[in-house]
């Protein structure tokens, strides 16, 4: 990249389940990127099928699977040692599971700077769907997010939580706010939520910051239809950093495949190079 410094890579991106994603390309996508840390959500795999995409030679492992075969999961993929694994979030819910997975990851030091840990959150929110029952578990998994969030932002160290929050923030933040303001994820309830982690807890929107005034960039697109071609997305992909964290973003990048043909997921990554 041409920074000073060491540059710790970190991408985040719900895969929509790692299988179907590798059949489409995301190896050579990961080959081609090599990241220094992968966020990933909807892996939809148990551990011993993830680590035949990310084997343990090359990639520290840390990974929720949800209790429902076959939906959500979280994982971290580093290649910088993990000193501490910290699962789930205690709701009790088994909607809950395969949602929300940490990790602290220690930073070598060089002749100019100190060793450090930095902690990483691969995270996936529910989608919800009015009306349902799954609009009340959304609420209730966000109140224990943000509780939290609270807790690491407390801390004042390195974190970064990142992943598919499933939440566009503002009417720049999707193509069609105004069709939207009545639909699961735009909703004026749960986009109350980011207020809190950015006005109130101090968390840095790194997509926002350094992508402009908008509208996008996106992160998502539906498969059906035109949506892709047409630029007709969401963005619901996040790296969201604590000040002392932000404050060493260089590069935020969403890696919108250059054609629908070449998609591995409705997802686009969400690549941050951090100077350390």
């Amino acid at each position: 990249m041409g920074l000073d410094g060491p540059v710790l890579t970190i991408a985040t991106v719900n895969v929509n389940g790692i299988r179907a994603a590798w059949k489409r390309g995301m190896g050579d996508w990961l080959t081609t990127r090599k990241p220094d840390v992968l966020l990933l959500q909807e892996v939809r795999a148990p551990d011993e099928l993830l680590s035949d995409f990310l084997p343990t030679a090359e990639w520290d492992l840390a990974h929720e699977a949800s209790e429902f075969k076959g939906r959500a999961g979280v994982a971290i993929a580093s290649r910088l040692p993990m000193s501490a694994i910290r699962i789930g979030l205690a709701t009790g819910n088994a909607c809950d599971t395969g949602r929300w997975v940490e990790a602290d990851l220690e930073v070598a030091a060089t002749d100019t700077t100190p060793a450090r840990t930095v902690t990483v959150v691969s995270a996936y929110i529910h989608s919800g769907t009015v009306g349902t029952p799954s609009m009340e578990e959304k609420y209730s998994f966000l109140e224990a997010v943000t509780a939290r969030m609270a807790a690491i932002a407390a801390d004042g160290g390195l974190a970064v939580v990142a992943g598919d929050i499933n939440i566009a923030h503002r009417n720049v933040d999707l193509k069609n706010w105004k069709g939207n303001q009545k639909s699961a994820g735009f909703l004026p309830e749960e986009r109350a939520y980011l207020d809190r982690w950015f006005d109130d807890l101090g968390w840095r929107d790194l997509g926002r910051e350094h992508g402009g005034e908008g509208p996008g960039p996106y992160t998502w697109w539906s498969w059906r239809g035109q949506a892709f071609d047409n630029d007709a997305g969401w963005r619901l992909d996040y790296q969201i950093a604590t000040p002392a964290l932000a404050d060493l973003a260089r590069s935020v990048e969403v890696d919108r495949a250059e054609e629908y043909a070449a998609r591995f997921s409705d997802h686009a990554p969400v690549v941050v190079g951090y100077e350390l």
